[in-house]
This record gives structure tokens, sequence and C-alpha cells, in this order.
């Protein structure tokens, strides 16, 4: 079956992922709609075996699943249970081990790749739950506007921006007498880049439709509020995470269909924090000795 699955059609006929006519598979554009390399190098029959979305909201929800366990077996009996949002909630070297970012790994220890990796981490069940909830909310509705490849580059990039910008703040602006703007020492979360997708919609929504705008504004404010109310958010990595998917969208011109070389980013954009991962443990595990 795996091998059925990850087999590639050299020959014959495909559909075109943007516009789902037939093509060749060795077209070097879809006569129908012009999109670049309809038949995806021959692996288009497989991506549409993912669904229309190409399993966007399955990859980061299992993803993010897995670690989340993995965080937690590794913290054993340093496992926090003190509070709501600390319920079953992974030590502090578990998530350092696995790639946590902020102005203590990025700037004490080095850890530059942490931005990648982050927001694959979280820090509680009620704090994987609810950004979990959101991806299965807001993840569909921006596959269908901008497409799955650039959804997923959205979601990376905004992810960098938004802990990039949470790990400088919390290196030079924990001097600020307001807590909720001094960025954060140590962070993990995919609210950064769900803040993206909110900016790529709200994008789309100024540029192109302003059913979709009513539609994100409402969650962009309230989300905003919680932020300023609660304690322990990373505002910072929520703004951030918001321009760089407002940018990235406008960058990439959701008005434009998707073409073959935006699927070629998002595989890099995934590898490059799979890769962020593997090099926080592999280095965590040498500072640890």
């Amino acid at each position: 079956m795996i091998a059925s699955l990850l087999r590639r059609k050299t020959t014959g006929s495909v559909v075109c992922p943007s516009c789902g006519s037939l093509v060749g598979v060795r077209d070097d554009r879809c006569y129908t709609c012009g999109r670049s390399n309809p038949g995806l190098w021959g692996f288009a029959p497989v991506l549409r075996q993912l669904g229309a979305d190409l399993g966007f909201v399955p990859l980061v929800v299992g993803a993010s699943g897995i670690l989340y366990v993995l965080t937690l077996l590794l913290s054993g009996p340093a496992i926090r249970m003190d509070g709501f949002m600390s319920f079953l909630a992974p030590s502090t070297p578990a998530l350092f081990l696995f790639g946590a970012s902020g102005a203590g790994p990025v700037f004490v220890y080095g850890r530059w790749w942490t931005v990648l990796s982050a927001g694959w981490l979280h820090a509680g069940l009620l704090h994987i739950l609810f950004n979990m909830y959101n991806v299965r909310l807001f993840g569909p509705m921006t596959v269908e506007i901008i497409g799955p490849a650039r959804t997923v580059i959205v979601y990376v990039v905004a992810g960098v921006v938004g802990f990039a910008c949470s790990s400088f703040a919390g290196a030079y602006l924990g001097w600020l007498p307001i807590p909720v703007l001094r960025g954060a020492g140590f962070t993990v979360g995919a609210s950064a880049p769900l803040f993206g997708l909110l900016g790529a919609l709200m994008h789309y929504g100024r540029t192109s439709s302003s059913l979709v705008k009513q539609q994100i504004a409402p969650y962009v404010v309230a989300f905003l509020m919680m932020g300023l109310i609660m304690p322990g958010v990373d505002n910072y990595a929520h703004a951030g995470g918001f321009l760089g998917g407002y940018a990235a969208s406008a960058f990439m011109n959701p008005l434009t269909r998707e073409r073959g070389d935006h699927l070629v980013v998002a595989a890099f954009c995934l590898a490059a924090s799979f890769l962020a991962i593997v090099i926080s443990i592999v280095t965590g595990l040498r500072l640890f000795r």
C-alpha cells in the first residue's frame, strides 16, 4: 500500500491541481489555467490522495500531537500539573531540548533555528487543544483561498517572524514596565503561525473580499484582547506572526493560481522545520551531558 501511495506517474494524463483539467504528466503548462508544471513531476496523483488541502490540517495536528506526547514522556515525573493552563505541561528542559524559542534559547544559547521549531511545541494540554482547534477552524479556509502549498509557506514563515520578534523583544525590551510588552524569555506554541493564517486571510479580505475581512476581523480583535488580558501570552509572537502571514500573502499574491514552485518552497519549509527540531535535540543532548 505504501509503495503504491509513493509511486510516481511518468506517463499518461493527470488532473491539474489548480483547475481540475486533464493534462499530460510531462506538460510544462496547463493549457486551461496556465499553471506551470501541473503534473508536479509525476507526483500529482499521489498528492491528490491527501485531499484538497494536501493534508495540511492532519499534518499540523498530527506533528504537534506527536511532539507534545514525546515532550511529556521525556518530562517523566517533572510533568507540571500546577494550574489551569499548566495542566499536563511538559517540563522546561524537555521543551528546550525539542526546540523552544525565546530570548534565552536564541540569545543566550545561540539556538537561532528554534524560531522554526517552537511553533510545533506546546506547553500544556489546554494550550495544544486550543491551538489545534483553531488550526482546524482557519486552516481549511486559508487553503481554499490561497492554496495548500502557500498555506504551508505562510504557516512556517509566520512562525519564524513571530518567534524572532518575541525573542528579540525578550532580549532587549525586558526593562519595559508593562509585562505584556516585554517579550518572552522562553516560548512555544502554534499561536504564532496561527496568527499568520489570520494575517493571510486579512490580507485577502482587504484586497479582494470584504466578506472574508468581516469574518476574520472579530477573531483578530478577540485574540489580541485576550493577549492583553491573560497572563503569560506571547503578544510579540502573535503580532509578528500576523505581520509575517500578511506579508507572505501579499508577496505571493493570492489572486493568482498556485504554481509548482510554491509546492517546492512549502516542502522546503517543512523540511527546515523538521531539521530544526533534529538539530535542537542533538545540540541539546550535548548541553545536558
